[in-house]
């Protein structure tokens, strides 16, 4: 598996990080180039917004940022602002125009993230691959706060809180930019982030901390298809797919609840295939809930995800709340 094998390669500085060390050089030239010239552009774009809040990370994989996403939507929602989302809409055919997400929307045409947000959300989700025009269009239907998911690298939209999420496992690997390391900004950039928030591991001085917290039921992938207790798949043999960026984590979540798993990792977006996620010994099928909305149309009543919500410490909220508070006040009275 190339991506495990880069991992390995990404956690030390040894010989494959030297030798792609002088690239590294030049990416993160590249990178910070870009981000000046982009974060000068943004003096001139003037949104009707409340705010923008940015979700992302600096390492290639996932860090729990559409979880993150998914949670603050639904917490600022709560506290009574009209909340969206943009994304770029990874993985989906190219497309010169936006779109508005609905649930049952085709991944192929959206992107597989997307779609899990506007389930998980329930608010507006507008995918585009110039973040600016999705966000104006939000704001045309009255949406007063957007979040970027994924849009750390995306500086053409101003923002104005900026929450980076840290894998606790990994952290930031062996430091390096691309390729000779996971970053895909140097390092400095942690110190432009407003909030660093941690899975997993231990939280360093002045970050906070997120779990990951599963359900205790299981959701079948077909629609209509029902629920049943984790407790049912405990004790006996699974298969278990996952096409998301740090797969074992996945496989190790549903073993530590007991479940005799049969591993099949992917790369993270995969296109799943019928024949991919179908077996003939009867065992269940079990995957992520950004997997199953790739595999409505080709599961059967084997198959079944398992929904993960975030969970942040009490701290970030409060202090996250306050902050915005007085986002919108400084914008106000400037």
């Amino acid at each position: 598996m190339v991506e495990q094998w880069l991992w390995k390669q990404w956690m030390r500085r040894g010989p494959f990080a030297a030798v792609m060390f002088p690239l590294s050089l030049i990416y993160a030239a590249l990178a910070n180039w870009n981000r000046s010239r982009l974060d000068a552009n943004q003096l001139h774009v003037v949104l009707p917004l409340k705010a923008v809040i940015v979700v992302g990370n600096l390492t290639v994989g996932g860090s729990g940022k559409t979880p993150m996403t998914a949670w603050l939507a639904r917490r600022l929602e709560l506290q009574g602002y009209r909340v969206g989302i943009v994304s770029r809409g990874y993985g989906r055919r190219p497309s010169e125009g936006g779109f508005q997400v609905h649930p049952g929307a085709d991944p192929r045409v959206v992107g597989d993230e997307p779609i899990l947000l506007a389930r998980r959300a329930g608010v507006p989700v507008q995918v585009d691959r110039d973040r600016v025009r999705a966000a104006r269009a939000l704001a045309e239907q009255g949406i007063e706060v957007v979040i970027s998911d994924d849009g750390l690298q995306h500086h053409r939209l101003p923002r104005d809180i900026a929450v980076l999420m840290v894998d606790g496992r990994r952290r930031f690997g062996n430091g390096l930019c691309l390729p000779a390391g996971p970053l895909r900004e140097p390092r400095a950039t942690v110190a432009q982030a407003d909030f660093v928030v941690t899975v997993g591991g231990q939280p360093q001085q002045g970050e906070f901390a997120m779990s990951l917290l599963a359900d205790d039921e299981l959701v079948a992938v077909r629609t209509g298809g029902g629920v049943r207790p984790l407790t049912q798949f405990c004790g006996r043999p699974a298969h278990a797919v996952a096409g998301i960026a740090d797969p074992d984590r996945f496989f190790d979540a549903l073993e530590a609840a007991g479940v005799q798993v049969i591993r099949h990792p992917f790369p993270d977006h995969h296109r799943f295939r019928a024949k991919e996620i179908r077996f003939d010994d009867g065992y269940p099928v079990l995957m992520t809930e950004k997997d199953a909305v790739k595999c409505t149309d080709i599961a059967d009543k084997r198959h079944w995800y398992w929904p993960v919500s975030a969970q942040p410490e009490p701290a970030f909220e409060q202090a996250l709340l306050q902050r915005l508070e007085t986002c919108i006040r400084f914008k106000y009275l400037g």
